[in-house]
């Protein structure tokens, strides 16, 4: 899912929307975790759960990365502008977890990244022992996304 998120970080770019979607331990943090390196942001990118949203700095001359867990959140813009996260939304890359449903209406163009554990596959991961497989599926809302290839994703 890291890996995932450094490849994701390189199509992005500030104003971008990103909801992930997926059940508890499905990766939407360590996926946020790899944009985060991806995009040279500045601070341990971890769950926002309790603060709700966490503001990384970029390191370079790259957006910021707002971080945001909306699973407490009833949903909507007035919402977002009342965490105060001293930053322009359009001037960074937002991530929203636990997003579908809530915060769409930040942004016409959004990516919507929904990822599932697959039950019962028996893969044996490069120790040798289990490995948890997903299945990830990057859907692009929007004319920003129309003619991006996210095919370079997989």
């Amino acid at each position: 899912m890291g890996e995932l998120g450094q490849r994701l970080a390189k199509l992005l770019r500030a104003g971008d929307l990103v909801l992930l979607t997926g059940e508890l331990g499905a990766g939407k943090t360590t996926l946020a975790r790899g944009l985060g390196a991806g995009l040279g942001v500045r601070g341990a990118v971890t769950s926002p759960t309790f603060v709700i949203a966490r503001v990384h700095p970029p390191l370079g001359e790259g957006p910021a990365l707002v971080h945001v867990d909306a699973y407490r959140l009833g949903g909507g813009l007035e919402e977002m502008d009342d965490l105060d996260l001293d930053v322009s939304l359009t001037d960074s890359v937002v991530i929203v977890e636990w997003g579908e449903g809530k915060v769409e209406e930040l942004a016409e163009d959004r990516l919507h990244v929904v990822i599932g554990r697959a039950v019962g596959a028996d893969t044996v991961g490069p120790g040798g022992g289990p490995m948890d497989v997903r299945e990830v599926s990057v859907t692009g809302v929007g004319r920003r996304w129309a003619d991006e290839d996210l095919s370079v994703l997989g």
